[in-house]
């Protein structure tokens, strides 16, 4: 481990989808431990809100308004970056959300907005970083999901997308290591944040019928504290919540199971008789 690799502050941090969920709460935790942060999200007021948090919480923030899925956001923030705080040390690839429906309801269209920021906007943050990371001998961090091990009626794209970033994440980890650069896959599974809240399109809609219970999911603030130790020892994968542990560990250990499993259940949901 390298001298003081365990210490963030005065560390350069930078977090795609920092205005909400787990982007925010990252922001707030990597501000107690001093941290510079460059924080990039589209919802600009979003982040100067927490640009104030992070400077009471003992950090320095810039809030910079970027949209990982134009082609040269990424680029311009880094530009930022460099004239306000410095050579980035720490990139948390975290903007996404989740495109949901039955496939053949949905249309191409959908399962390319879903690849333009799940899959796309993580490649154009890499690419865009890469350089700074291999002179601080940084970490990359990609955010992925329990979805990215095993997968559920109703999210072909959003699971297509992150089983992407989980090979993608797999590749960089021994690609990028001659480097000094350490790569972290962090799958979450269901996390208190207004993920639920986001339409199919991308945009905040208040989800009125989200009946999942609170017993399966972790805040985003304890979530943070998680993945900010994960990446401070540079920990190849972390997976988060005990339900999320123990889907992984039947999807892996038993890889027929949960597809035969959800086939039972649409078999018998579908022979239902619908009311006139």
């Amino acid at each position: 481990m390298h001298k003081n690799d365990s210490s963030f502050k005065d560390k350069v941090v930078l977090i795609t989808g920092a205005s909400s969920g787990i982007g925010e709460a990252l922001a707030k935790t990597f501000a107690k431990e001093g941290a510079f942060q460059a924080l990039l999200a589209r919802r600009l007021d979003r982040l100067q809100q927490l640009v104030t948090t992070c400077q009471q919480l003992g950090g320095k923030a810039a809030a910079i308004k970027a949209d990982v899925t134009k082609e040269n956001d990424l680029a311009n923030a880094v530009t930022q970056v460099h004239q306000t705080l410095g050579t980035i040390d720490v990139v948390i690839a975290n903007a996404g959300f989740g495109v949901k429906g039955y496939a053949e309801n949905l249309t191409l269209e959908d399962f390319k907005r879903q690849y333009e920021t799940n899959v796309w906007g993580v490649l154009r943050t890499l690419y865009a970083t890469l350089e700074d990371l291999k002179k601080s001998k940084g970490r990359f961090v990609i955010v992925g999901s329990v979805l990215g091990h095993v997968t559920l009626p109703e999210y072909a794209p959003y699971t297509m997308s992150k089983y992407a970033l989980t090979a993608l994440a797999e590749t960089l980890f021994f690609e990028l290591a001659p480097y000094g650069i350490s790569v972290t896959l962090i799958s979450p599974g269901f996390i208190r944040t207004e993920f639920r809240d986001i339409n199919n399109m991308g945009v905040y809609e208040k989800n009125e019928n989200d009946s999942l219970p609170d017993w399966m999911r972790f805040s985003a603030d304890k979530t943070a504290k998680i993945i900010v130790k994960a990446v401070r020892l540079r920990q190849r994968e972390r997976i988060i919540t005990g339900f999320g542990k123990l889907a992984v560990f039947v999807g892996r250990s038993f890889p027929g199971l949960l597809p035969r499993f959800f086939r039972i259940v649409m078999k018998k949901k579908n022979s239902k008789p619908k009311l006139k």
